[in-house]
């Protein structure tokens, strides 16, 4: 238990010669928003994923064999905005592939306006999900976490992927002391898993308090901090700015 709260502790602050540099707790703060997203696009948005896709493809194949409550063209137009919103975050990371810090500041303030638009959206409409409404706000959401997913996968710290958690539940058991590995990271992983577990949780619960636009007022600040954070540390010219060489 002590190995892991070091760990996690490290994750949060890291030392100053870590490779990652302030790379880990920005995003486990986008990790919460994805679990902030994914209630919102599933409680909200009709039982449709905007940042999980494994349960998108699964929820497809469910509405195409007729199951009910499940709408075959969310789930289509919910990835088709994923993937649009992944090629935006690959350009991104091509163009900004020398300094990680500038290209998690430059995606994160594009997920700032994107989601802001969609708050604006649930405002003017007062929070009535009408069909316009429901599509726009999973093309704008899916966008975001397209482009989300796509920059942490080129900025490359292991197990905060901010939106996938089946690999890392896998390794946190696979390369445990138990199963005789060495056990990489714990806190990292567990840190990973509670964050979007958080985000889930809250998400669910100001939907049952509140209207849609509170939840998406919330995801906004979350993300305007970790943009405005991103931006000020983004003027670094550390060693974490570059490139991730191979995992140790």
């Amino acid at each position: 238990m002590r190995a892991l709260l070091a760990d996690a502790g490290r994750t949060l602050v890291p030392p100053k010669d870590d490779r990652h540099g302030p790379l880990p707790p920005l995003l486990l703060a986008l990790t919460v928003v994805t679990g902030l997203v994914d209630a919102v696009s599933y409680l909200a948005l009709g039982h449709v994923f905007v940042a999980n896709m494994t349960g998108n493809v699964v929820f497809l194949g469910f509405a195409l064999a007729g199951a009910e409550g499940l709408s075959a063209t969310a789930s289509v137009v919910s990835m088709a905005a994923f993937l649009v919103g992944a090629l935006a975050g690959g350009r991104f990371g091509t163009r900004f592939a020398a300094h990680r810090g500038r290209l998690l500041a430059l995606s994160t303030a594009v997920q700032v306006v994107l989601v802001a638009a969609a708050l604006g959206t649930a405002v003017l409409t007062h929070g009535r999900v009408t069909t316009p409404v429901q599509y726009t706000l999973i093309v704008l959401l899916g966008l975001a976490m397209g482009l989300q997913n796509a920059v942490a996968r080129r900025l490359g710290v292991p197990d905060l992927t901010t939106t996938v958690l089946t690999l890392t539940l896998t390794g946190l058991a696979a390369d445990s002391t138990p199963a005789g590995g060495a056990a990489p990271r714990p806190g990292r992983r567990i840190l990973s898993v509670l964050a979007i577990f958080a985000g889930a949780l809250v998400g669910a619960w100001l939907l049952s308090k509140a209207e849609l636009a509170l939840t998406l007022g919330v995801m906004l600040a979350a993300l305007t901090v970790t943009a405005l954070v991103a931006r000020r540390v983004a003027s670094s010219g550390a060693d974490w700015t570059r490139p991730p060489g191979p995992a140790k």
